[in-house]
């Protein structure tokens, strides 16, 4: 009997001919990520035949110096080597179309270009629109789509948007946006992109959780005593990119999109099957499972927030987050944040899941630590234990992708004596090569049409609701809970480790 499993397995990721209309072509993600990630699909051989990029962007310039331009932040961005014979091939597929993103006549002409296109590959390709621009734009840019008529595709083929996070601001940008969305594409040709979700540990979060005997009948309360999930930065505002961090902060940067999503992963019930609409259903479950956090007490409780002060990061001096470039010296905006949060489920009644995320931190690393309980302790009721030994799964995320398992075994010789060793497996070693970034998967999807690692318009809009009440009860209330401070270099402000103090628990090492 043929297993319905493999059978998607299998079919996902056939990307089809396609013309990719990127929007804010001349801007860093595309030089830095976009443009080396479709190299790197076609050096793979994934790339679909008769494949085009059109940059869309405002800058006058020709097809030869937006490539050469390309070229230049391939070699320093590729995750393969440069060669030349290939970018040769690859870069005949690179046009440039210049146009305000506010003139229709530009939309116009550019339906005209990639009906040409239609005409010299002798077929009518889909069409793929990308986002990349600034999010003010997003929806001008998705009203003179809907004008020039390029929302509707062919007959018999495809046209879909994929739209670059920040997904608004807040829950009511959010819906504004995704009406926009709505106007100009349905839901099953938008896809709302997350980086995060196309790194390989990501994805395989679900394998190793239901594809696993040893892991899938633990997944719960019964086993598994607190999970951890951190995303730690050890770089600051360099760049100019204070001005948005300022109006951003690290929860809504960072938590109501990729470790919002991470925590879905960790947290799902397993899908009906592997369809992007099964486990999105199981994903915005998650986040609806969340315990609210309402009010500025229910927040202080659980939820810390931080400014880093000067510090040093690896020997180098650091200024505080007030004293960067763009920064506003009086600013509220929080660079750190920790929180404890419950998923009020049958199979997480109790559990304590913490996620922190902050900048000027010692090292930079995602990763999602679960640890389980101990079990009882009357064999070993005399033996030396050492503290903290309890079995712990580490998932890393970056860098160094893999997995970590902390077992306890006992030292040689005649004392009964434990210490923790680890089972490490790392994506390089065991199967010999580098993991693809996460945008060449997530284009070859969008090219596929398998929107399951992308965020479905519920989830976006639970996720904002949710942060939105922590954001009132900072910025909105008579007695907001405290701005914390640390140095740079360190990990973290004091009250964080209190807050898992609380319930016995400590940090992991990272």
């Amino acid at each position: 009997m043929e297993n319905p499993f493999q059978e998607t397995l299998i079919q996902k990721n056939r990307a089809e001919p396609c013309s990719v209309v990127i929007f804010g072509a001349t801007g860093d993600l595309t030089h830095r990520k976009l443009i080396p990630a479709l190299y790197n699909i076609a050096a793979c051989g994934d790339l679909p035949p008769q494949f085009k990029v059109v940059g869309f962007a405002r800058r006058e310039k020709s097809d030869d110096v937006f490539r050469s331009e390309l070229e230049t932040a391939n070699k320093k961005h590729s995750r393969q080597a440069h060669t030349q014979e290939l970018w040769s091939g690859f870069s005949q597929s690179i046009h440039y179309h210049q146009s305000e993103f506010q003139d229709v006549e530009g939309y116009k002409a550019l339906g005209r270009l990639l009906d040409q296109f239609d005409v010299e590959r002798g077929t009518t390709a889909n069409r793929l629109f990308y986002l990349a621009s600034a999010p003010e734009f997003f929806k001008p840019i998705l009203e003179h789509l809907k004008a020039a008529g390029l929302h509707v595709p062919p007959q018999g083929k495809w046209a879909r948007v994929v739209c670059e996070k920040p997904f608004g601001k807040d829950l009511a940008t959010a819906r504004g946006l995704n009406e926009a969305v709505a106007n100009t594409f349905a839901e099953k040709d938008t896809y709302r992109i997350d980086h995060y979700l196309g790194k390989e540990t990501a994805q395989n979060i679900m394998v190793l959780r239901f594809a696993n005997s040893i892991f899938e009948p633990n997944w719960n309360s019964r086993y598994i005593d607190h999970i951890q999930i951190t995303c730690a930065e050890n770089l600051g505002m360099e760049g100019g990119r204070g001005g948005y961090y300022d109006t951003a902060g690290a929860l809504r940067d960072m938590v109501q999109n990729h470790l919002f999503q991470l925590l879905s992963l960790v947290a799902m019930e397993p899908p009906t099957d592997l369809g992007a609409d099964a486990v999105r259903d199981e994903k915005v479950k998650v986040i609806r499972s969340l315990r609210p956090l309402i009010g500025p007490h229910a927040v202080g409780q659980n939820v810390i927030r931080a400014q880093y002060t000067t510090g040093s990061v690896d020997g180098v001096a650091r200024p505080g987050y007030r004293q960067e470039d763009r920064v506003n010296p009086e600013s509220q905006t929080e660079a750190y944040v920790a929180l404890r949060l419950f998923v009020d489920t049958w199979r997480w009644q109790g559990v304590p899941f913490y996620i922190r995320v902050g900048k000027q931190l010692p090292k930079k690393a995602t990763e999602i630590s679960v640890h389980f309980k101990r079990p009882p302790q009357v064999p070993f009721a005399t033996s030396k234990l050492i503290d903290n030994s309890e079995n712990t799964l580490v998932i890393r995320i970056q860098p160094d992708e893999g997995m970590a398992l902390r077992i306890l075994c006992k030292q040689p010789g005649q004392a009964l004596s434990m210490q923790p060793v680890k089972m490490d497996f790392r994506y390089s070693s065991s199967f010999g090569k580098a993991s693809p970034e996460a945008y060449e998967r997530l284009l070859l999807d969008a090219m596929a049409g398998d929107a399951t690692l992308f965020a479905r318009r519920d989830e976006v809009e639970n996720a904002w609701k949710f942060i939105d009440e922590i954001q009132a009860a900072w910025h909105k209330s008579d007695t907001p809970p405290p701005m914390c401070e640390y140095p740079a270099g360190s990990w973290g402000p004091k009250e964080a480790d209190q807050l898992l103090a609380q319930n016995g628990h400590e940090w992991r090492l990272l």
